[in-house]
């Protein structure tokens, strides 16, 4: 079934072993949510096991509380060879007012890579090919994220190799 799910939602309440100190969701619980509903829509579009290569742009926003109904939406915006590209946005509500009341509380793009089974080497997702406006606004956002994540990347690089030089 590979090639037929671009967006997931995954839908639960945050619990108290969710929280950290000041009784809100630490923010390692909320990536690992992430990484899990990334890793399921990965999944989804390849039809192949896959695995977390990058996160970039992610943004906390407003905080989740206890017992709050949370939601980690994917949705496909980019594909390169063998890369899938995620736009993942979390959200949340107490479970007893209505869905208007839901708040944005984490961003972020999750890109992920497939492997095959027989090698645990990169193997060829399906296309996909932006259908409309929208979706072209999310596929270059995306290649943003990554470009300037790998240009953090470089720049720790230099700094480590001047401080090893000092």
């Amino acid at each position: 079934m590979s090639g037929r799910q671009r967006e997931l939602n995954l839908r639960f309440l945050a619990e108290p072993t969710d929280v950290n100190y000041g009784g809100k969701v630490h923010g390692g619980m909320v990536m690992k949510w992430i990484d899990q509903a990334g890793y399921a829509a990965a999944v989804g579009w390849s039809g192949t096991y896959s695995v977390t290569v990058a996160v970039g742009g992610i943004r906390f926003v407003a905080p989740i509380r206890i017992s709050d109904l949370v939601t980690v939406h994917t949705k496909l915006v980019h594909t390169g060879t063998t890369s899938m590209h995620f736009a993942v946005d979390v959200k949340a509500r107490d479970p007893m007012e209505g869905p208007e009341q839901e708040r944005l509380c984490t961003h972020c793009i999750i890109v992920f890579v497939a492997l095959d089974a027989v090698e645990g080497k990169p193997t060829p997702v399906p296309p996909w090919t932006p259908v409309n406006e929208d979706d072209k606004r999310l596929a270059e956002y995306a290649l943003k994220v990554m470009d300037l994540s790998k240009g953090i990347e470089q720049t720790v690089e230099r700094l480590a190799a001047v401080n090893e030089g000092a």
